[in-house]
């Protein structure tokens, strides 16, 4: 068996590794392959490209096709021939895995979209703020932080969530962050599904699907994680704000994913 797991938004891959590998080797034990690719300019993925090479659909494909190396490398059947695989992707990463189930780039059985950020518009209010980070690393590099704060769209997201604006500050912090700028100017112009229609279209395919948010997110709305779930017809876990406390939320993560997975299991 193979679990997916995938980065947000000027993330890694340990992000995800860190914080699901608990929950996925307490449901199905260690012995399960867990893949996790880098993104394009992101973590070990060292090539930036052009603009059009951060399109969701080019993306998709090329972490689809990453995971299929991994997995022969690894040594293991290839996910036709073996059971179907289990994703579970973070923000930008639950975008991702929505594409990868909806196109079928992988033979998806169970699909997990943690804290969901992407909807059916183009630079929603809520992903606004990365082209700015964008655009200051581009200009000015890392030393832009102190720029970024005084800036309005920071001071918006730090007034809903302290903890949320000290995410944003990571941006400039990432490695070789400055290079990778395009990636923030870029990607949040992705939609990551048509309509609530085409949501509804991987439950008749058989693939059974859980959608996590938390409230008082700027950058990852709650009511965004209801639309997907309702959209998906999957159940909703609902997790303690950041700011209430990042150990709780991240051990109610983590037992909310096990025991669906758990339970889903075939």
């Amino acid at each position: 068996m193979t679990t997916v797991l995938l980065h947000g938004l000027g993330a890694d891959r340990r992000q995800p590794l860190d914080l699901l590998t608990p929950a996925v080797h307490a449901a199905v034990g260690t012995d399960e392959l867990i893949v996790a690719p880098d993104i394009r300019a992101h973590g070990g993925f060292l090539t930036v490209g052009e603009p059009a090479d951060f399109h969701i659909d080019r993306l998709a494909a090329e972490v689809a096709a990453t995971v299929r190396e991994a997995i022969d490398e690894a040594g293991a059947p290839s996910p036709e021939a073996s059971a179907p695989l289990t994703i579970i992707g973070i923000s930008l990463g639950a975008a991702l895995a929505l594409r990868i189930a909806l196109d079928g780039l992988l033979p998806i059985e169970r699909a997990v979209f943690v804290r969901p950020s992407f909807s059916d518009r183009s630079l929603p209010d809520n992903l606004r703020v990365f082209p700015v980070i964008g655009q200051i690393l581009a200009d000015a590099g890392p030393a832009g932080a102190d720029e970024f704060r005084e800036r309005a769209i920071f001071q918006h997201v730090v007034s809903a969530s302290p903890s949320g604006g000290r995410g944003l500050l990571t941006q400039f912090t990432a490695p070789d962050a400055a290079r990778r700028a395009m990636r923030l100017v870029e990607i949040p112009r992705n939609r990551a599904f048509r309509d609530d229609a085409e949501l509804g279209e991987l439950e008749p395919r058989g693939i059974r699907s859980l959608v996590i948010g938390a409230p008082r997110d700027p950058v990852h709305p709650y009511a965004l994680a209801e639309r997907w779930a309702a959209g998906l017809g999957a159940p909703l876990v609902e997790l303690p704000a950041r700011d209430d406390g990042l150990p709780v939320q991240t051990a109610l993560l983590r037992e909310g994913i096990a025991r669906w997975l758990q339970h889903t299991r075939a």
